[in-house]
């Protein structure tokens, strides 16, 4: 393949990574890999059922919560395939055409998850901060244009650098360090000029999302604990609290990761490659595994209706 190969050509593919240095024994890492990737679908899954089967959670809390769920379990099911073919049938390749929709989705619904996480945030100021004005200024109505501005700012975020990558020729050199397709991986087999791409994304688009997202999420955390350290009953501070620790679990499930990841493939060439692939599994496995867990374990409604739901109760 010559060094200019077009991008366009459709013989044109990439070969992905499994675990470097343990390809002899891919069939057994398999074993964990299936049952976390089992464990996050059906923790998702049930999260997602409990709240849409009982009415007493249709609150705009549990709203996002569900929100939250799909994404986890879009960012699961886009990296499952593929992951799990490499594993168990030694399957590499990948067209150009597959990494490209896989690419989206996967950093769509990571986009995605900081925006909801943002959303959420802002739920629990209003829970907090403003409780007698709750019901009036999250309505139902509004929830919904949330969501749909959440996902209209995912596909704006998304495709330009996705067709900006699509224009550019890679080189001779296509194997990814990944089980599935990252941008930054992807960008590093380009030969011609990624300038604008860089800039663009690894720069202005994660500042405008990713460090945006978190600030704000920093900004209303700072406002919720002023409000709260002004509450004279201790216990009610505590429950105040207490409604946000769940949430404030899954920002650092969500953040660490993708902060450690970004880092890794911005300043880690030096470091082994099996470092690469272990930040990157973790990155895409950590939080969908997680969040079920978390809100499960912190959220009282969440875990007495999971019980009920399991017993075979109705009431």
């Amino acid at each position: 393949m010559s060094a200019n190969t077009n991008t366009t050509e459709e013989s044109f593919y990439f070969i992905l990574t499994g675990i470097p240095g343990f390809e002899a024994v891919h069939i057994w890492i398999s074993i964990p890999f299936f049952c976390l990737y089992m464990i996050s679908l059906i923790g998702n899954t049930t999260i997602l059922a409990v709240i849409w089967t009982e009415p007493s959670l249709h609150q705009p809390m549990y709203m996002f919560l569900s929100m939250l769920t799909l994404t986890d379990l879009g960012l699961t099911l886009t990296t499952l395939p593929t992951v799990m073919r490499l594993l168990w049938f030694n399957a590499r390749k990948i067209s150009l055409e597959a990494c490209c929709v896989q690419f989206f989705f996967l950093h769509g619904f990571s986009f995605m998850e900081s925006s909801v996480l943002l959303a959420m945030a802002f739920d629990r100021y209003v829970a907090i901060c403003r409780p007698l004005h709750y019901a009036s200024i999250l309505t139902d109505a509004v929830v919904r244009r949330i969501g749909m501005a959440i996902i209209i700012r995912c596909v704006v975020a998304v495709l330009p650098p996705l067709f900006l990558l699509k224009r550019l020729p890679f080189c001779n050199s296509h194997i990814l360090t990944h089980s599935y397709c990252l941008h930054q991986d992807m960008i590093r087999l380009v030969c011609g000029d990624t300038t604008i791409n860089n800039c663009f994304y690894a720069l202005g688009l994660v500042i405008c999302t990713l460090l945006l997202d978190s600030v704000l999420i920093l900004v209303s955390y700072v406002l919720i604990l002023k409000s709260v350290l002004a509450i004279a009953s201790q216990d009610e501070r505590l429950k105040s609290f207490k409604t946000c620790v769940s949430h404030i679990c899954a920002v650092v499930v969500f953040y660490i990761p993708i902060i450690s990841l970004t880092m890794v493939h911005r300043f880690g060439k030096h470091l082994s490659p099996i470092v690469h692939v272990l930040m990157g599994n973790i990155y895409i496995l950590f939080p969908p595994l997680m969040n079920p867990i978390i809100y499960s374990v912190k959220t009282q409604q969440i875990r007495s209706r999971i019980k009920r739901l399991f017993s075979g109760q109705r009431y």
